[in-house]
């Protein structure tokens, strides 16, 4: 539930000026029980100036004799038509000082590795500017000849969760609108879980790898029988018992 602003100072005025009870009051303010009771005893927010929820257009009138009248009645803050949908960050994604000088190297990873994001949701992930993209992607940046792809996520720019949605979104609109997409961007287009567990892509052989495994046998319409092996020394061994009948002929008178 939202919090009022200046929650202990309005828990003060809610003390002075008001019966509504310490449960109350702590349930509505965001604080301990104990603590307003230290409110109501001094011993907390000595010197708090109160501030006055209704005159700030915090709570109402009705909504505060309502409580008064039931202990059981939660307040609640009134609705401030201004306020809706301030939560929603707007503008692009703040990024540390001490994280800065690495945003270029997360950006050249995106580029590099997620070609079919676009300059604006790059833009929206790591927070930096489209011309700043454009430059990394025409390698036209000052710095590019230093500058190395890393990981917005290991850098700490942006969650995982983040990156995979925003890929996934990519995918999907790339999908929609009939593009084609290779071996290689189907990859990319998963999450990083999925894509460390998938197989290595297999390669194309050269003109000369794996070839030379190829012979007229591998042929499933012709077959062929299969020649014996002859080695070095079978042509060298003689037959047995010839060297004998031989010795035996030239000692024959």
């Amino acid at each position: 539930m939202a919090k009022p602003l200046m929650a202990k100072a309005t828990a003060v005025w809610l003390v002075d000026n008001t019966t509504i009870s310490f449960k109350q009051i702590a349930d509505f303010v965001g604080m301990h029980e104990l603590e307003v009771q230290g409110i109501a005893d001094g011993d907390v927010a000595t010197g708090v100036k109160g501030f006055d929820p209704i005159a700030n257009n915090q709570l109402t009138q009705d909504e505060i004799d309502s409580a008064q009248n039931n202990p059981l009645h939660k307040l609640k803050l009134k609705f401030n038509a201004a306020a809706a949908g301030e939560e929603k960050r707007r503008g692009p994604r703040y990024t540390p000082l001490s994280k800065r000088q690495d945003r270029p190297n997360s950006i050249l990873w995106l580029v590099k590795f997620h070609p079919e994001l676009s300059d604006g949701q790059i833009a929206k992930l790591v927070g930096t500017t489209k011309p700043t993209i454009q430059s990394i992607r025409e390698r036209t940046h000052w710095n590019i000849s230093n500058m190395q792809p890393i990981d917005p996520v290991a850098l700490g720019l942006c969650k995982q969760s983040e990156l995979d949605a925003i890929v996934q979104k990519a995918a999907a609109k790339k999908a929609a609108e009939g593009g084609v997409m290779s071996d290689d961007e189907r990859r990319k287009l998963v999450s990083t879980e999925q894509s460390l567990e998938m197989d290595a892509a297999p390669k194309i052989p050269t003109a000369i790898e794996g070839l030379e495994t190829f012979s007229l046998s591998d042929d499933p319409v012709e077959e062929k029988d299969e020649e014996p092996i002859l080695d070095a020394d079978s042509f060298f061994n003689l037959p047995k018992g010839g060297a004998e009948d031989e010795d035996e002929d030239d000692l024959r008178p």
